[in-house]
This record gives structure tokens, sequence and C-alpha cells, in this order.
């Protein structure tokens, strides 16, 4: 059980968001499984883009989804993808949420005890899912964050971003985004838990927490990590363009840049 900040106690779901082969190897004891395809779209330009409600409902209906219900996320990789998820909460208005540091590696460097096998299925519910567009960002808020001077994180990497490679039909960066690395946001010294001083690297970066911010990757899986991070350490406004730049390197009719923000 979790206690909520008014003092009452909620359920708590333990969640591990990755592979179905890992988790059937290891995780942690009476954790359920997450498949990171449940939390995407899937369909081209843009499979990053948040699942339908159908497929939204199925998921949180087979995790026992129920308002009272706090969720403790993490997975195999250092938080993009349980950030995936927490954001995936709050796109649904669901707030209750914390995250196990460093996840699985952290856990297992820890001595904690590990479970293999299937999971113990809670019992299924009937939740009414309805999509809260906050956390969200599209094509049209990313202009007009462009427009307002707001922050646009962009977390791949540093080749992506200087247009050197991309999984996209056009190569480079939304304008005058910022670029700080996923990676340089988790320790792998650490056993992937975040690196420390995180408020010092984003400073040097250009990324304030007053000021608000849409963060992205190339399918809003690496930026997960940074979209959690950013509620993690109270952002005042942070959304996640859940189109990426597999949607935005897709369409000819978007300005592009390869130059330092």
């Amino acid at each position: 059980m979790a206690r909520l900040q008014d003092g009452t106690l909620a359920q708590t779901r333990l969640i591990q968001v990755t592979d179905p082969t890992v988790f059937a190897q290891y995780h942690l004891p009476g954790a359920l499984p997450v498949a990171p395809g449940e939390l995407v779209h899937g369909a081209p330009p843009a499979p990053g883009r948040l699942p339908d409600l159908n497929r939204l409902t199925a998921l949180f209906s087979r995790l026992g989804h129920a308002d009272d219900v706090h969720y403790i996320v993490y997975d195999d990789e250092g938080g993009g993808w349980a950030g995936r998820f927490a954001w995936t909460l709050d796109a649904i208005g669901h707030g209750r949420w914390s995250y196990l540091d460093g996840g699985l590696h952290a856990w297992a460097e820890a001595g904690g005890e590990l479970a293999s096998g299937p999971a113990e299925e809670p019992s299924a519910t009937s939740p009414a899912i309805e999509v809260d567009r906050g956390p969200i960002a599209e094509i049209e808020d990313v202009l007009a964050a462009m427009e307002a001077g707001s922050t646009i994180w962009d977390v791949r990497s540093r080749e992506e971003y200087l247009g050197q490679r991309s999984g996209s039909a056009r190569a480079g960066h939304i304008p005058g985004a910022r670029h700080l690395d996923w990676m340089a946001l988790k320790d792998h010294s650490r056993a992937t838990r975040l690196t420390e001083d995180l408020p010092t690297l984003l400073a040097d970066h250009g990324i304030d927490p007053t000021v608000p911010t849409i963060t992205h990757c190339q399918t809003h899986h690496r930026s997960g990590l940074s979209y959690m991070v950013g509620r993690l350490l109270g952002f005042k406004d942070i959304r996640a363009y859940h189109g990426s730049w597999a949607e935005w390197g897709n369409r000819d009719d978007l300005p592009i840049s390869r130059e330092e923000a």
C-alpha cells in the first residue's frame, strides 16, 4: 500500500515496462509487466503517438486500474520506458505515480530479490479512460512554443540533432531546440540511477524549470525520461511532443535547422 498526500492509503501497482522475455527472466516480486508496444500507437509516420482509447482502456483494465491506485514504475534501461508510462498516466489524468530510480539494474545491484516466470495479474477493472491533453504537445503546440520563446528540449543523439543521422526523411532539429541527450540523464556507473545534480546539468544546457518546456526525441521513447525528469524536478509546465521527429522530420512543410541553438 502507498500513503497519499492526504494521508489515505492507496492500492499499489508495481510496473515493469520491458520486453516480455526480459520480464519472464527477471522482475521484482509482485511486479506487473507492460510491454513497450502497449504504450505506443505503432503506425507510421509517427509510431510513438499515444494509443487510441480502446487500447488504453484494455491496458489499464488488465492492470486493475482504479482512481486510488498508486503506480511505482521502472524499467531495465534507466527510465525511458518508465517515463513513457508515467507520461501515459498523466495523459489519462492519473498523476499518482513514483519512479524506482535505476529500475531493474539498481535493484539487482542493491541485492534486491528477483523473481521469474509469469506475473500474478490483478482482477481486471472497467476504467472509464479519458485523455487529458495537458501533458501532450502536437505540431501546432510546438510551433506556438517556438513563437513564444518556450523551451524545446531535444534528447536525441548529437548526430541526430545536427542532421548527421536521421530516422526520418529529413535530418536536423526543430529551430531553436535545446539539445541534451537522454543518456546524460542516467548514470551507468551507478546502475542507471538518475544523474546526480540534474538541476545544474539542465541549467548548463539552457533548460529552465520555470519556462514552459516541450520535450521530444524520434518516437517519444527517449523523451519519456526527459519528461519524467521534468516532472520529478517540479517543472512548472512540461509536455511531450508525442509525434516527435518521426512526425516532424517526415513533413516537408515544417521548418528544420542544423545549427546550434
